[in-house]
């Protein structure tokens, strides 16, 4: 592995903090920035309540710009008061010099503690010198029976 090859790990993993604060801060065009302009957000779900996909940067920020106006009108988006989505192991492959996969596992704490987790695959592309999202499949392999985010997918629809 080289000096390059470990730098740009670290980069990558920077835009994986940068978006997880992001998001649970509601710190919107921070979150979109995570972002190439023709990145994919989606989940996969067994339950189709839970799945969504968003194309290009802007679809992805009106997404959460949505939840914010919701949440600052008083809406209550989901049930709770907070949300800390704490990533763990994450394997990165570069696959060139401008590209790399990632497998990320995260787990969401509310109010009740663990509240669902998952994993992340992501494929990032460098743009400039920054380390960005070009597509991110989020995978939830578990959830709480008294999960607080139950109602977050569907009340953040367009």
């Amino acid at each position: 592995m080289t000096l390059e090859d470990l730098l740009a790990r670290e980069a990558i993993r920077d835009t994986m903090a940068k978006y997880t604060t992001a998001g649970d801060r509601l710190k919107v065009d921070d979150y979109a920035a995570c972002f190439t302009e023709d990145g994919v957000m989606e989940a996969e779900h067994a339950d189709p309540g839970f799945a969504f996909r968003y194309e290009g940067r802007e679809a992805i920020r009106a997404w959460q710009a949505r939840w914010l106006e919701r949440t600052l009108a008083g809406e209550k988006v989901h049930d709770a008061t907070f949300a800390r989505h704490h990533l763990s192991t994450s394997k990165i492959d570069l696959t060139g010099p401008d590209s790399a996969k990632a497998r990320t596992y995260w787990v969401a704490w509310t109010d009740i503690g663990p509240d669902h987790a998952g994993y992340y695959l992501d494929t990032f592309r460098k743009v400039g010198d920054t380390w960005l999202i070009a597509h991110r499949l989020v995978r939830e392999d578990w959830r709480s029976p008294d999960s607080l985010f139950g109602t977050a997918v569907s009340k953040s629809r367009g």
